[in-house]
């Protein structure tokens, strides 16, 4: 193989996507800032979820730091119980809010939270629960729904890198109280930068809308204005902030491009769930950890993970990688288990249980790029290398 001839990511923005942006300029008086576009891009987002609303931010991300904001706004400060693979803005905005974060190991099926871990870690000091839908592999089951609900506690989905992605035959992102996804440059479809928060619940959605732009209640709804339009008379409607909020709003550029990449968001998917088949099928299961669960997969990249703890393999693999032109990430989601990063240092952060899976994961794990320009022929002689090793 070719030196990078197996990249990360591909640049999955077309000539066409380019040409639609294109002809957007060009009309007269166009408005760039938050307008009409990405009204219609939250709308066609919503239609293609499943979900009742959509609220378009500037990255995954901020839709992190809206949703934690939520949580303390309507549950106070508390604990939020995290997995340690996932994403640094999963916990981030935990910490920079006095929140506490309380990890729990994964299963290696699916690297996400196990039903017995999450159980363990409940306290009277809970608030939410964040589940990771890492690496496109469905995070969900019944059990975890109806922990959340038991326990009156909010439960979040994070679909970053799950588009597509389902539980009994319905899309993530449609089960918890609220859920975000990314449309980074590498995710499953991209508006370059760009994320949404997404909900079934009115209330929660005008919290949404509201922390998104400054807190101020121009966005609400009818009922939210003239709450504060009859509690707070001596204030202008139009510069009433109702809660600590921030300038997360996205821009007509990016719902342009969302509105283009989305027509082609199935098939993109499709590609992505039939390469991580051919890859698990490849590898050699008596090296690698293979037993996936891949029911209502959307894979966002194809995860590796070697069953021996032995430095000295791990490295060769590594090796093969590079000689080949392969890009990879160690740790897969996020570069590891989370706990062992220094951001958490300084702050208040509790573990529950043993973190075995996510230690192996972080020292014997890696992924490689998923994407629609990688062949079959390209991942069976990749495995056929690694088996090797």
């Amino acid at each position: 193989m070719a030196k990078n001839s197996w990249s990360l990511i591909n640049d999955n923005i077309t000539q066409k996507d380019k040409e639609e942006l294109i002809e957007f300029l060009s009309e007269p008086g166009v408005r760039l800032t938050q307008s009409e576009n990405v009204r219609k891009f939250e709308e066609r987002w919503s239609e293609w979820l499943g979900v009742k609303h959509t609220v378009f931010v500037n990255s995954g991300a901020s839709a992190n730091y809206i949703m934690a904001s939520i949580v303390k706004e309507t549950k106070g400060v508390g604990e939020v119980i995290v997995p340690p693979i996932g994403w640094v803005s999963d916990v981030a905005p935990l910490v920079n809010l006095g929140m506490t974060p309380v990890f729990v190991d994964v299963s290696l099926d699916n690297l996400a939270m196990t039903v017995d871990n999450i159980r363990s870690a409940i306290t009277d000091k809970t608030v939410a629960i964040t589940l990771v839908h890492a690496l496109g592999f469905n995070a969900l089951n019944r059990e975890i729904i109806n922990i959340a609900k038991e326990n009156d506690i909010l439960l979040i989905e994070d679909c970053c890198e799950s588009h597509g992605a389902t539980f009994e035959g319905q899309k993530v992102g449609t089960f918890g109280d609220m859920s975000n996804f990314s449309f980074y440059f590498g995710h499953h479809m991209t508006t370059i930068e760009g994320g949404v928060v997404c909900t079934n619940d009115d209330d929660l959605y005008d919290y949404i809308k509201m922390f998104r732009s400054h807190g101020m209640i121009r966005d609400a709804s009818d009922k939210v204005k003239q709450r504060y339009k009859s509690e707070k008379p001596d204030l202008n409607p139009l510069f009433t902030f109702a809660v600590p909020g921030y300038n997360l709003r996205s821009c007509e550029l990016n719902a342009v491009i969302g509105l283009s990449q989305i027509k082609r968001l199935d098939s993109n998917i499709e590609k992505r769930i039939y390469n991580l088949n051919v890859w698990v099928e490849n590898l050699d299961s008596s090296k690698y950890f293979t037993e996936f669960d891949l029911n209502g997969n959307s894979n966002f990249s194809l995860p590796l993970i070697l069953l021996e703890e032995d430095a000295n393999k791990f490295n060769s693999i590594c090796q093969i990688l590079t000689d080949n032109g392969i890009e990879f990430r160690k740790g897969t989601a996020g570069g590891g288990n989370q706990v062992r990063q220094p951001y958490l240092e300084k702050y208040s952060h509790r573990v529950v249980g043993s973190m075995k899976n996510a230690n192996h994961i972080h020292d014997f794990g890696l992924y490689v790029g998923n994407h629609t320009e990688v062949s079959e022929e390209q991942i069976k002689d990749l495995c056929s290398r690694l088996n090797e090793v």
